[in-house]
């Protein structure tokens, strides 16, 4: 039996452990892991910082050593995000539809644990404690197989949450972590019919091409980010300058960072100067078409293409006609992962 079979069998078997706590047990259970996530912050923030030094000197992309980076305040938020999972509503056991026969026999539909989910993703430390908790939470157990370049964080990281479940009395294996850092080891997971109930990646497109050639469990995947705003003729100017700013510069190197801005060709002469003027002072490197360049007042670097995850402080800028051409536009090009309009219309809102 191979190491990554063996983690996996043993974290179903915690599972139906998880499946029979009550609310208040698994809230206590979350809440002790957060006390552990902070009782270990040193162990956890050195171990990212090596990982950080690693990853600087394999010439790892900006980008991606943003991802990485578990800083003071990132690990506070990530830590607030497990007590506020704890403050959520359990559905477990939640009644979604009844009904009685006319014989009598009444019956109900409920939701009910998963039971073991295995999640694939890369870089970002912090998804090892996001997924854990929400799995936790609604009664599943979680295999988790991260990316390389986090290796020690996020062992450190499930470390400190495996200690929690032991103190509640629990197995370690309700968070497995699969150290496996070999190739075969993704699709090793996604062929464990049987044992993993359902596998979600979060990644690159590489990523979940492999999960979708291997997989034989169930998969929910989502897609590239190519994200966008829309700015329609009836924005707000100061706010449409607050939400693309802040959709493009906030975090630029996540999935959901807008790409491109689509601005409506009607009101494009008397806001688009505006936009532009703001998102270079946030030293945002801008492509556009020539209907972009004439509206903004300077000549914009055509792109290479429009379905680029630029995933830097990089936007590429087009004008269109109305809530149609924007919806043509993101039909065609988009990755349907997120997308804003920005707009005083609530007609043009409700159609977007």
């Amino acid at each position: 039996m191979s190491a990554v079979m063996d983690l996996a069998r043993k974290a179903r078997q915690a599972s139906r452990r998880l499946a029979l706590l009550s609310t208040k047990e698994k809230n206590e259970l979350l809440s002790a892991m957060a006390d552990q996530l902070e009782l270990r912050k040193k162990e956890i923030r050195t171990s990212n910082e090596e990982d950080l030094a690693a990853a600087r000197k394999a010439g790892i992309s900006g980008a991606l050593l943003d991802r990485l980076d578990l800083n003071e305040k990132r690990f506070a938020e990530m830590v607030a995000g497990v007590r506020q999972v704890v403050k959520l509503a359990d559905p477990v056991g939640e009644v979604i539809r009844k009904w009685k026969q006319p014989n009598g026999l009444e019956i109900e539909k409920i939701r009910v644990p998963i039971g073991l989910i295995g999640i694939i993703y890369e870089s970002r430390p912090n998804v090892t404690v996001d997924s854990a908790v929400l799995c936790l939470k609604t009664g599943n157990g979680v295999l988790l197989r991260g990316g390389r370049e986090a290796r020690k964080s996020n062992r450190a990281l499930a470390t400190a949450l495996g200690e929690a479940a032991v103190k509640k009395g629990l197995p370690a294996e309700v968070v497995a972590l699969v150290e496996d850092e070999s190739r075969e080891s993704i699709p090793e997971m996604c062929r464990l019919e049987g044992v993993i109930d359902l596998l979600i990646p979060r990644g690159g497109q590489g990523l979940i091409d492999t999960v979708l050639e291997h997989a034989r469990v169930p998969v929910i995947k989502h897609s590239h980010g190519v994200c966008h705003v829309f700015v329609h003729q009836a924005a707000d100017p100061a706010m449409a300058e607050g939400i693309v700013v802040n959709a493009k510069c906030q975090r630029p190197a996540t999935c959901n960072a807008a790409e491109t801005l689509l601005i409506d060709r009607a009101g494009a002469e008397k806001i688009l100067p505006r936009l532009v003027k703001a998102l270079r002072a946030k030293g945002v490197k801008l492509f556009g078409d020539e209907a972009a360049s004439q509206a903004a007042g300077e000549k914009l670097a055509l792109p290479v293409n429009w379905e680029t995850e630029y995933l830097d402080l990089t936007m590429a800028i087009r004008v269109v006609d109305g809530v149609g051409g924007a919806l043509e536009h993101l039909e065609k090009h988009g990755s349907h992962h997120s997308d804003a309009i920005v707009t005083e219309d609530r007609n043009a809102a409700q159609e977007f």
